[in-house]
């Protein structure tokens, strides 16, 4: 049987995933500086790695696909931690809008296309304006 090889980002993301739980293993939890988008939770990781394609991604869809654009939307702080759970609703469309809107000259449909996923792979990890809930 052959073995696929995982891709560089899901190697590189699977490599700093064990860095920096093995890190939180020797050190304190630090309390987040950002009031507005608490650390994720005890457990979970900021690094993405659930998925690394450019697939088409929208409302009602569910899946590895959806994580990865809820954590990429959380590390940018347009989604709080807690509302990353592998279903597209209505708290994700509106963070996808709103990166979209960030981001010209993406349309802020709040569908995932390849040219959003691109944009979220290329993102810096802090967004400007705050985030909208409590």
């Amino acid at each position: 049987m052959i073995r696929k090889m995982p891709s560089p980002r899901r190697a590189a993301a699977t490599a700093l995933t064990t860095a920096l739980l093995s890190a939180a293993l020797v050190s304190a939890p630090e309390a987040s500086a950002d009031t507005g988008n608490p650390a994720p939770p005890p457990g979970s990781s900021p690094v993405c790695a659930f998925y690394d394609g450019d697939g088409p991604t929208g409302p009602g869809e569910r899946g590895e696909r959806v994580s990865q654009v809820q954590c990429m939307l959380a590390n940018r702080h347009y989604l709080p931690w807690s509302a990353v759970d592998g279903t597209f609703g209505p708290q994700t469309l509106v963070a996808v809008q709103r990166f979209q809107a960030d981001h010209p000259p993406l349309v802020p449909t709040g569908r995932v296309t390849p040219a959003t996923w691109s944009a979220l792979w290329h993102a810096g990890p802090n967004r400007v304006r705050p985030l909208p809930f409590p």
